[in-house]
């Protein structure tokens, strides 16, 4: 595996990263994911807004924010739901604010992010029931936040990728598009990538492996709606961005995600990052291609907002 020098200075960073106060593997695992996106994510763009909601579904409050761009020129904006990732087990508002700010000002659209429910305290389906509701929500309420209904996309990186997946499935084309950042769509882990990178850079099999048995119970793993990989039926699927990083363990299972989508007639567009890692848009304080990909996102979804149903 050869690494640029860039990437050589990412790793070296994250490896003396320590978290200090962590109570168990779980605990030190969410501090320690915290810590990379506080430290590595870079400048947070000042944007026009950002509204504090609580969504109301089945008797609880799901938290959100709306992030509103700089330089809303229109009475009804189009709109992105973002589903963030951390292997199911970690991720909040703080470790994606600095992301959301670049895609909302690039992208010129409103964006909701939700706080959904974590694993292992709340394992499939909690957070996807949750990310379904704040999606249908807005779908629902679009009118009433200046957004229009009928230009709403989803965005999901990692885990957010394969709940990103499940949400378009079950709204078939409600929605305009979806985007999957280096998506988890294969619980088994036993691709070529993960071979080669069992131990790292950034993920490892080990931990992805816990990650997955503790977001999915033994009933659930041939679930489609948990595990993307095994969906049989793309009918309806929105036209698709597909985002893959060269030395990530999760490679292979986003090009066969890729495949099956093409192979059932899904419009997909695929973009390979070469040298880049998993998790490569929280580094954007080293590394160019993070605002690359904010760029390539950006294209996307232009042209799909302005695509007539």
């Amino acid at each position: 595996m050869q690494l640029t020098p860039e990437i050589s200075k990412v790793l070296n960073h994250l490896e003396k990263i320590e978290v200090f106060d962590g109570q168990d593997p779980l605990d030190i695992s969410r501090k320690n994911y915290e810590t990379m996106t506080f430290q590595l994510s870079g400048r947070k763009e000042s944007i026009a807004m950002i509204e504090e909601l609580n969504i109301a579904s089945e008797g609880r409050q799901i938290p959100a924010r709306l992030y509103r761009p700089n330089g809303k020129t229109v009475s009804k904006s189009p709109a992105i739901v973002y589903i963030h990732g951390g292997w199911f087990i970690s991720g909040s508002y703080e470790t994606h604010d600095a992301i959301v700010r670049k895609l909302a000002n690039a992208t010129g659209a409103d964006i909701l992010f939700t706080d959904y429910r974590l694993a292992p305290e709340h394992p499939f389906p909690a957070g996807l029931d949750d990310c379904m509701a704040a999606t249908k929500w807005l779908l629902d309420h679009a009118e009433s936040l200046g957004i229009d209904p009928h230009q709403i996309g989803v965005i999901g990186d990692s885990a957010g990728a394969a709940l990103a997946v499940s949400v378009t499935q079950q709204l078939k084309n409600q929605l305009k598009f979806q985007v999957l950042i280096y998506p988890a769509a294969d619980s088994s882990l036993n691709t070529k990538s993960w071979e080669t990178y069992a131990k790292g850079p950034v993920l490892n099999k080990e931990w992805g492996k816990q990650a997955w048995n503790w977001y999915i119970t033994e009933k659930d793993r041939e679930n489609p709606l948990a595990v993307p990989i095994l969906i049989k039926d793309f009918k309806n699927t929105p036209p698709t961005l597909i985002l893959l990083a060269e030395h990530d363990p999760l490679h292979d299972e986003g090009e066969q995600l890729t495949l099956n989508m093409k192979n059932a007639g899904v419009s997909v567009q695929t973009k390979m990052y070469k040298d880049m890692v998993h998790g490569f848009m929280h580094m954007g304080s080293l590394l160019q291609e993070a605002q690359s990909a904010v760029d390539t996102i950006a294209v996307f979804t232009d042209k799909n907002f302005k695509t007539k149903k």
